[in-house]
C-alpha cells in the first residue's frame, strides 16, 4: 500500500508542470437579498457556491454583507465583509535531502476559512442608444488564520511515508486592487440587459484578468436572474496558492425588497 502511494504520487509530481499549464471548469451559483434604506443607502446578504476541476470538486463556500451607498448621479460606493470556505488544494513537493535522498512532502486538500474586506467605487454613464459604461476600482483585503493540516513525507529509496505532525500552515494576508471595465445595453424595463466585462486583479503585478460575458435578466420588480460565461486568465500566480486558468459557467439569483 506504501509502495502504491508513494509511486501514485511520482507520477502525480512528474505531470505537475503540465498540469499548471492546463486549464479547469466549474460552477458559480449565488442568491443575493437587497434592501433598500433610503433612495441613496441599500445593504444586501449574498451567497455563493463554487466548484472547479471539471464541476467534479467543490471550491469555496461563501456568505457575505455589504451596503451600498450613492454619492451622485453615476457614482456609487461599496463595502462589504465575506467569510469564505475554501477547499484548498492538496500540494506535492518533490525534492532531494542533505544525504542525497529522493523525498516527497504530500498536503493533501483541506478546507480552511478566509476573510474579506472589500470597498469601490463605481462611476458610470449611459449614452444614447441605452449603452451604459461603467468602472469600478475597488480594493481588496484577504487573510487566511494559520491552520494545523495534515502533512506527509515520503522516503522513495526506503518507501516509507510519515506523518509530519509539527506542520502548521501559517497565517497569510493579501491587498489586492480590483479595476473592472464594463459594457452593458441597459434598457429600462427590459427583459434582458446584456453585459460584457474585463477586471484585472493587482498586487504589485497583475495576478488575474476575469473576461465575463452574460445577462441580467428581469422577472418582475423585487426578482432577477443573472446568466453569464466567465474565463479566468491567471498570471504570477503564487505556487503556494496555486490555481490554473478557469472556466465558469455562473447562475446567480437576486432578490429586492
Amino acid at each position: 500500500m506504501e509502495r502504491n502511494r508513494i509511486l501514485t504520487l511520482l507520477a502525480m509530481t512528474a505531470l505537475a508542470t503540465a498540469a499548471m499549464a492546463q486549464s479547469e471548469a466549474g460552477l458559480i451559483l449565488g442568491a443575493e437579498a437587497e434592501k433598500k434604506v433610503n433612495r441613496e443607502l441599500s445593504v444586501s446578504l449574498e451567497a455563493d457556491f463554487r466548484t472547479r476541476n471539471d464541476f467534479r470538486t467543490v471550491d469555496r463556500l461563501g456568505l457575505g454583507l455589504g451596503a451600498s451607498y450613492k454619492i451622485a448621479k453615476g457614482l456609487k460606493a461599496d463595502v462589504g465583509y465575506k467569510l469564505l470556505d475554501y477547499n484548498n488544494r492538496e500540494k506535492v513537493e518533490y525534492y532531494t535531502s542533505a544525504k542525497g535522498n529522493d523525498k516527497i512532502k504530500w498536503r493533501p486538500s483541506y478546507y480552511g476559512v478566509k476573510h474579506r474586506l472589500h470597498a469601490s467605487l463605481t462611476a458610470s454613464h449611459k449614452f444614447a442608444g441605452n449603452v451604459k459604461l461603467s468602472l469600478r476600482e475597488g480594493w481588496q483585503y484577504t487573510y487566511r488564520p494559520s491552520k494545523s493540516t495534515e502533512r506527509y513525507k515520503m522516503n522513495i529509496a526506503e518507501q516509507t511515508q510519515t506523518l509530519d505532525t509539527d506542520y502548521v500552515r501559517s497565517a497569510k494576508a493579501k491587498n489586492q486592487l480590483r479595476s473592472r471595465l464594463q459594457v452593458e445595453y441597459d434598457r429600462k424595463r427590459a427583459l434582458l440587459t446584456p453585459y460584457a466585462s474585463v477586471e484585472l486583479y493587482n498586487s504589485w503585478a497583475v495576478e488575474k484578468v476575469r473576461y465575463t460575458m452574460g445577462t441580467d435578466v428581469r422577472l418582475g420588480k423585487q426578482h432577477g436572474l443573472e446568466v453569464y460565461y466567465r474565463f479566468q486568465d491567471m498570471h504570477n500566480v503564487d505556487v503556494d496558492d496555486y490555481d490554473p486558468d478557469m472556466h465558469f459557467v455562473g447562475l446567480g439569483y437576486k432578490f429586492k425588497f
